[in-house]
């Protein structure tokens, strides 16, 4: 297998002896709080073997799907018939043209962290890696409870919808298991009365709550009695998924002839939606306040773009990309009338577009009132900026506008259980960042605190702000 003692070695990433005094000092040691990620609980709880390294590791991962297609992989080796190891060796025959995507330095780090492999996977190695891996992940010492184990997870926080039954993590809360796996509500599905599905969505939701959701009050009460369903099963935070937030002028009468309308099987017009979304975003994020919980907005994708793929592998499958949304005021109105009402929770913002980094570094400071360190946060890069030069771009622009020093760090956002050197690739990025500053003399040589620094923004920040 082909290697090279200048990729990936102990000071991959970190260009002064000042960042690896602070990688192999301070931040190496921490453990892991992935507090979003779309991890399967059933696979956590039942502690799934996984069969091969296709499994664990293709199967799903629509990062890896979109750069085979890119290279002209026909889809039945991508999420179609061909067998396992027939789509890893295409995987394999992919990841030499990956160079200088995070792709390429996320799969060997993967590979190494977990299986100990350090040499370049090609097509030349394909069946040797694959039979190496497939062999370790079907022991025991390879399940899913044991990959997370091995990257020093502390607490995870899976992501479900409010008619989970949450029954995985029941078990797991049981269990022996010693990583704490947490859940974050997330009701986009209820928010989005322009769906397609969206009456039989509020069908099993009635089912769920046993309950009628025929008016507005119906849904607001179906949601609040899930909130609390969801907060005695263990949850403190919630995510939304959304384009952008809605802020519009409304009255009760308008949202509670909306939402009849709609369950009626009438199509809503484009200021309805605005309208009710804004309504009930209001109401859940006031829900979120009473219990204490955690709110987190991942604004700016445009989904489902290709809709003849739509149609045939449904969402997720790799058809999203950046969107222009303008996020800015409706963003400001919607924070401020939370505050207002002194009913702002504990805020976490993401965006997708970088054009809207500096716009997101200061509009948390409107709403930073010395109430709770760090209270509203800018997420770190986020999917397509979740990488070198993303999250580069986003703590220069945090430092610079706001305090890393009170960042609350990385996450994973995956649903791979390899995934977890993401956090170590962040940790080098951030050490690299200060340590160039020490060298430059922007920054004093005081490793104490600075480590310090390093070790909040990896752990400390995270465990003291979700309090889980």
């Amino acid at each position: 297998m082909s290697t090279n003692t200048e990729f990936l070695n102990d000071n991959f990433l970190l260009e002064s002896k000042y960042a690896q005094e602070l990688y192999h000092n301070f931040a190496a040691q921490m453990p892991v709080i992935d507090y979003h990620n779309h991890l399967s609980p059933k696979a956590l709880a039942e502690n799934k073997v996984f069969e091969s390294i296709t499994a664990a590791w293709i199967d799903g991962d629509h990062y890896k799907w979109r750069a085979m297609r890119t290279l002209g992989i026909d889809e039945a080796y991508i999420t179609g018939e061909a067998t396992p190891k027939e789509k890893f060796r295409k995987w394999a025959y992919t990841v030499p043209y990956t160079m200088r995507n995070p792709l390429y330095h996320w799969t060997h780090m993967e590979l190494s962290r977990y299986f100990g492999i350090d040499g370049l996977l090609s097509d030349k190695n394909a069946d040797a890696v694959f039979e190496e891996t497939s062999e370790k992940l079907r022991t025991p010492e390879y399940s899913a409870r044991e990959l997370i184990s091995k990257m020093n997870v502390e607490v995870l926080c899976t992501t479900e919808d409010p008619i989970d039954t949450l029954e995985y993590h029941q078990q797991l809360g049981k269990s022996n298991f010693v990583t704490k796996v947490s859940t974050a509500f997330r009701p986009d599905k209820a928010i989005l009365i322009d769906s397609e599905g969206y009456n039989a969505y509020l069908d099993r939701l009635e089912n769920v709550t046993d309950s009628t959701i025929a008016t507005y009050d119906q849904l607001c009460d179906a949601l609040k009695k899930r909130i609390g369903y969801f907060h005695e099963n263990g949850c403190r935070l919630c995510d939304h998924g959304l384009a952008h937030l809605y802020a519009e002028d409304f009255t009760a009468g308008e949202i509670n002839a909306i939402f009849t309308k709609r369950r009626e099987g009438h199509t809503v017009t484009a200021e309805e939606n605005a309208k009710f979304q804004s309504a009930l975003m209001l109401f859940l994020s006031e829900t979120y306040h009473e219990y204490g919980w955690v709110q987190q907005f991942h604004l700016g994708a445009l989904r489902n773009n290709n809709k003849r793929m739509l149609s045939v592998l449904g969402p997720d499958t790799g058809w999203d990309s950046i969107g222009d949304y303008p996020q800015a005021q409706n963003l400001s109105k919607f924070l401020d009338t939370l505050d207002g009402k002194d009913k702002l929770t504990k805020t976490i913002l993401y965006n997708l577009n970088p054009s809207d980094n500096a716009m997101m570094a200061t509009m948390i400071g409107n709403f930073n009132d010395g109430s709770v360190r760090g209270k509203v946060q800018w997420g770190s890069g986020w999917w397509f900026l979740d990488q070198k030069d993303g999250m580069i771009e986003q703590m220069n622009t945090l430092s610079n506008m706001g305090l890393i020093s009170c960042f609350i760090g990385m996450l994973t956002d995956s649903r791979s259980f390899l995934s977890f050197p993401r956090h170590e690739y962040f940790r080098r990025i951030l050490c690299n960042l200060f340590g160039e500053d020490i060298k430059n003399g922007e920054l004093p040589n005081d490793m104490a605190w600075i480590g310090k620094i390093v070790q909040d923004i990896c752990y400390h920040n995270a465990k003291r702000y979700f309090n889980l």
